[in-house]
């Protein structure tokens, strides 16, 4: 019976482990910061208020390409992702490599960390 408790103890575990991972990784004041740093430079996080790149406001869970009046590159309309956690989460490693062609120049943002403060600070544009 020994090895009967070794496997609730290993997946209470990694439960614990994973749910403090996730509470760290989430820090929305730091994803300000790497939204003023990053990504303020070309996007806004007001409602309607596009800069080179397109607003932010409502971003997580929004359909890529759809806001009225910006002019995206036909890559991003017809890309057809949906900017929820994980697509975000990979578009922001490598803009160019999720979406070949589209207009961001941005190089990507290689912390994990950061950008999953970054997407944290996001959701809460509403």
């Amino acid at each position: 019976m020994p090895g009967y408790w070794v496997t609730p103890f290993v997946l209470a575990s990694a439960i614990t482990l994973t749910v403090a991972a996730r509470a760290q990784a989430q820090d929305v004041a730091a994803g300000e910061k790497v939204f003023k740093n990053s990504c303020g430079i070309c996007h806004s996080a007001q409602p309607g208020r596009n800069l080179v790149g397109p607003s932010l406001f409502k971003v997580v869970d929004r359909q890529s390409g759809q806001i009225p009046d910006f002019h995206y590159s036909d890559a991003n309309k017809n890309s057809g992702l949906t900017w929820n956690v994980t697509t975000l989460d990979r578009y922001l490693v490598a803009p160019r490599e999720l979406v070949p062609g589209t207009k961001m120049t941005f190089p990507g943002l290689k912390d994990p960390k950061q950008r999953a403060d970054l997407i944290a600070y996001l959701a809460t544009l509403r």
